[in-house]
């Protein structure tokens, strides 16, 4: 149990030293009795302030007094020690008088300095002991706590949970909310669970971004609006691995000792399960090779023994861009959210993979949100299928990654997630250019564009109206505003720069789908 802690309102319950306010403690009097003292001194000097540091309480007889007169000597004293952060002062009668100078106790009363009597039994250095004995007690009692809290979450760090027990454990210890932030800034723990307001938390995800984005290690203390923060970076400078947030401010010796302890038992817990991350994710990574091949009997019996089993049929299949440099950020990610439901997620050649049950699609969307990652979706599929599923699902990605690509026009997307569905359902034209498709069209007609460009002429408008008016040379006519012969010869002059006729309907697709897929005018 914690010492009490050494105030003046502890020094006048003191039965043994007698000590008596000399008038009623207003409201902020009251705030000066429940300050630490931090230590007592004695002097008659008429300016001790040289010799005083604040939140003393001084003791005096009163010799300064003696040739005193009017109110001004002691407004000027009293007014003297409030400037200096005296805390209290208390005056021994029966020394050189026999009570409390009038003029003093109203110069204390409108300063509002705290006066109490120290009576002629009392001696000076025992109202000194009494508050030194506390101040040590006190001490002590901090230090066999923060002994007593680093111990406790060295014991933490070791449970199955390292990191959880270890942040809640601090939590516990210093009696305040406590949360961990990842390396892409996002609120993985907390303890107590939902004691912050939303708006506190954003604000506090903001600061904790500004942080992680410096890299550098460090603590530091923030404020939001009248809640103190202090924040401790996890992780080497560079390569930080998350920020530890404490609803707290000024922490003493020994509160900043338990959360050092604590930063350095997340700080070993996370570089342990970097390496535990590691073997898991090859893991994963054999078991989605062995779904893949068609025969998920191994996959099954590893995930139900290390996983609690695989999603249940009908499946999603996504695959998603995020690269290898967060992917401890995304898996993080993906394992707090696949608690209390079957999700497996695995590290193929395409990505990383997802596979859910389709009833969990919202968490594709979520994913893509928290993430910033790109999601390709299949539509719902079995085991059986899962190879071709997965094909289709980095179709979907590949395709919302192309650049200088439109949507198909009833592509169905939430967020970053893009469903093969809806490709399907879209111009199969415009999906093909979402590849390697583009560049190939864009080869078939640089020798067009080349010689318009050069020439002045314009074959590929001229192909483009011919081609949407069936290779009619009198409909392309009347849509250009030229004669017919203009038409043809254009389109033989065209011929004849692509090195191929375009009497057959194969060349002519070919020729259309290159025009489709590059919107060249």
């Amino acid at each position: 149990m914690d010492a009490p802690t050494p105030t003046l309102r502890a020094l006048l319950e003191r039965r043994d030293l007698h000590l008596s306010l000399a008038s009623l403690p207003d409201e902020r009097d009251e705030v000066a009795l429940d300050t630490p003292v931090r230590w007592v001194h004695s002097s008659d000097l008429a300016d001790p302030t040289p010799f005083l540091t604040e939140g003393l309480v001084l003791l005096t007889t009163g010799t300064q007094f003696l040739d005193a007169t009017g109110d001004e000597p002691f407004d000027a004293y009293v007014e003297r020690l409030r400037a200096r952060g005296v805390l209290a002062l208390g005056f021994g009668t029966e020394v050189v008088r026999d009570g409390i100078p009038r003029a003093l106790a109203d110069a204390c009363s409108r300063q509002h300095m705290l006066l109490f009597q120290v009576p002629y039994r009392t001696p000076f250095i025992a109202v000194a002991r009494a508050n030194a004995d506390a101040v040590a007690a006190q001490s002590y009692a901090r230090r066999s706590w923060s002994l007593a809290a680093q111990r406790a979450l060295s014991l933490a760090a070791l449970r199955p949970d390292g990191l959880g027990a270890t942040l809640a454990e601090l939590a516990r210890q210093l009696g305040t909310w406590v949360g961990l932030f990842d390396a892409a800034g996002s609120l993985t723990r907390e303890h107590p669970a939902g004691e912050l307001a939303a708006d506190v938390l954003t604000r506090l995800g903001s600061d904790v971004g500004a942080v992680l984005r410096r890299g550098a290690r460090a603590g530091s203390s923030i404020r939001i609006d009248d809640q103190p923060f202090t924040l401790q970076t996890l992780g080497r400078g560079g390569s930080l691995r998350g920020v530890i947030a404490i609803a707290a401010g000024d922490l003493d010796q020994e509160g900043r000792g338990v959360v050092t302890a604590a930063v350095a038992m997340a700080g070993l817990a996370l570089e342990q399960r970097q390496g535990w991350d590691r073997a898991r994710a090859l893991l994963r990574t054999g078991v989605w090779d062995s779904l893949l091949t068609g025969d998920p009997a191994l996959a099954r019996r590893i995930s139900r023994d290390l996983w609690g089993g695989l999603p249940a049929e009908p499946l999603l299949i996504a695959v998603t861009d995020a690269d290898s440099a967060r992917s401890h950020t995304t898996s993080e990610w993906l394992e707090l959210r696949s608690e209390g439901r079957r999700l497996f997620y695995a590290r193929g050649e395409a990505g990383l993979v997802i596979v859910a049950n389709a009833q969990d699609a919202g968490i594709l969307d979520e994913f893509a949100r928290a993430t910033g990652t790109r999601v390709g979706v299949s539509d719902p599929t079995g085991y059986a299928g899962l190879a071709a599923a997965h094909a289709r699902a980095q179709q979907a990605r590949d395709y919302s990654s192309a650049p200088e690509v439109d949507p198909a026009p009833t592509a169905e997307r939430s967020g970053s997630v893009t469903h093969f569905s809806t490709l399907a359902a879209g111009d199969l034209v415009a999906v093909l250019a979402g590849g390697p498709g583009r560049a190939i069209a864009e080869a078939t007609l640089t020798p067009l564009v080349t010689h318009d460009r050069t020439h002045g002429t314009a074959l590929v408008e001229t192909l483009r109206a011919w081609l949407d008016a069936d290779a009619s040379h009198e409909s392309a006519a009347r849509a250009l505003g030229v004669h017919r012969h203009t038409v043809r010869s254009r389109v033989a002059h065209a011929e004849r720069i692509l090195g191929h006729e375009l009497a057959s309907f194969p060349a002519r697709a070919r020729l259309w789908a290159a025009l489709r897929a590059t919107a060249t005018s």
